[in-house]
């Protein structure tokens, strides 16, 4: 795929996402925002007001320091997809 074309599934994936109005389990959200994060670079550090959250953060954080930002975006798309397709 394309840089452009993978560009925009992402975009539409985050959409997807931000415009879901039901909670995710714990376990996706935490990988969506550690593949978000890689994906869009960004390095700043969890800002929860709860220590352990930060923790799970970062740990999330940890688990995608190899991959590149574009696997990131990728793996990002699959996860959303999966999600909305299988969830119940």
């Amino acid at each position: 795929m394309n840089s452009k074309k993978l560009d925009i599934e992402f975009q539409d994936a985050v959409k997807r996402v931000n415009a879901h109005s039901e909670p995710f389990p714990a376990d996706t959200l935490l990988k969506l925002y550690a593949y978000y994060k890689k994906a869009t670079n960004d390095y700043s550090r969890p800002s929860s007001k709860k220590a352990i959250i930060n923790a799970f953060k970062t740990n999330a954080l940890f688990q995608v320091e190899n991959i590149t930002e574009d696997e990131a975006k990728q793996i990002y798309i699959d996860l959303v997809n999966n999600y909305f397709l299988y969830r119940k």
